[in-house]
């Protein structure tokens, strides 16, 4: 794991103009601009997304990909590819890469990754310094219905209310 490498977990299904796809494109950029490295599953939407924020700026992006998705290819913003074969395997990679861990809009797939890292956290198995970060309101329903059975809980993630707050709390934990 590298010092200066994000993870950011999101929707494939944001397209231009959605409010996720134009946070993820603006974490990207702020991510990259203040000197790191993005990784996520390397496809479309808030991925695509994300990728694009952090070309603009000159920033390099991991795009974790997955052979079980047959045809599908890594977007042309992604500089390193790393191929994986299964989604376990590309899950398992994005956490092992990650310093920290960014949230954004999702549905199932989005949700399996943020209760990985967020269990993962909560037993102990990822380092205290690594950060989950929430972009938004999106997952506050969630939050704040588990809070309600583990009230521990609430101490492994952070929310940002806006892409610049991202920054602020991956920086925090240096």
């Amino acid at each position: 794991m590298s010092d200066k490498i994000v993870s950011i977990f999101g929707t494939g299904k944001a397209g231009p103009g959605d409010p996720a796809y134009d946070v993820a494109e603006e974490v990207g950029r702020l991510l990259a601009r203040a000197g790191y490295t993005i990784a996520n599953g390397g496809y479309g939407g808030t991925m695509r997304a994300a990728a694009k924020g952090a070309a603009e700026v000159g920033g390099e992006i991991i795009g974790v990909t997955c052979s079980a998705f047959a045809g599908s290819k890594a977007n042309e913003y992604v500089t390193r590819e790393i191929a994986t074969g299964s989604l376990d395997e590309r899950l398992d990679t994005l956490v092992q890469l990650g310093r920290a861990y960014v949230v954004l809009p999702g549905g199932t797939g989005t949700l399996l990754e943020l209760a990985k890292v967020w269990e993962l956290k909560n037993k102990g198995f990822l380092e205290v310094d690594r950060p989950i970060i929430l972009v938004g309101e999106f997952w506050k329903p969630l939050v704040n219905l588990i809070v309600g059975e583990d009230p521990g809980g609430k101490h492994y993630v952070d929310f940002a209310a806006e892409p610049g707050r991202v920054v602020d709390l991956v920086a925090g934990c240096s």
